[in-house]
């Protein structure tokens, strides 16, 4: 589509499946997005209030619920862990099927290519028929029937021991 060697060309080549540059933003674009939806879904108020009004209690701060319970900062803690684990499942397909190529990277990755274990630029061949975004949304289903599945169990127990 673009001449070879033009800008926009190697621009293109550098965002490609595999390229550092690709898993960077990907890497990137994983954690801004758990960080966003984390923002514009979850509310730190309304959950104080609903603590508040059933008498809920966090046993590791030792004082009652209300607003200082629910701070920001342990919101943004929890959201960094949570986001790092999605952004290793999600690159941990690519890793086990072609590793991560260093060699494009500008000044240092010839150096690095040189040292690196050939199983870390090369990756370990493995036939894996699945992506990172696949396997966030399997494992996300299987944790919900798990959890349809245990509720329903835990409902036919009661309903039919009384």
């Amino acid at each position: 589509m673009f001449p070879q060697g033009s800008f926009f060309q190697r621009a293109i080549d550098q965002i490609d499946y595999g390229m550092p540059l690709h898993n960077l933003l990907y890497l990137v674009g994983i954690i801004f997005f758990c960080y966003f939806y984390t923002r514009s879904i979850f509310n730190p108020d309304d959950v104080a209030e609903n603590m508040r009004k059933y008498g809920g209690f966090i046993r590791a701060s030792g004082r009652a619920s209300g607003r200082r319970s629910t701070s920001t900062r342990s919101l943004t803690r929890i959201t960094l862990v949570g986001a790092v684990y999605l952004a290793l499942v999600a690159l941990l397909p690519q890793f086990l099927i072609s590793g991560f190529r260093v060699a494009p990277i500008p000044f240092i990755g010839p150096t690095l290519d040189t040292y690196l274990p050939r199983f870390i630029t090369e990756g370990m061949g493995v036939q894996f028929y699945f992506g990172g975004t696949s396997l966030l949304i399997i494992v996300g289903v299987a944790m919900d029937t798990v959890q349809q599945v245990e509720s329903q169990l835990i409902h036919g127990a009661t309903t039919t021991g009384s």
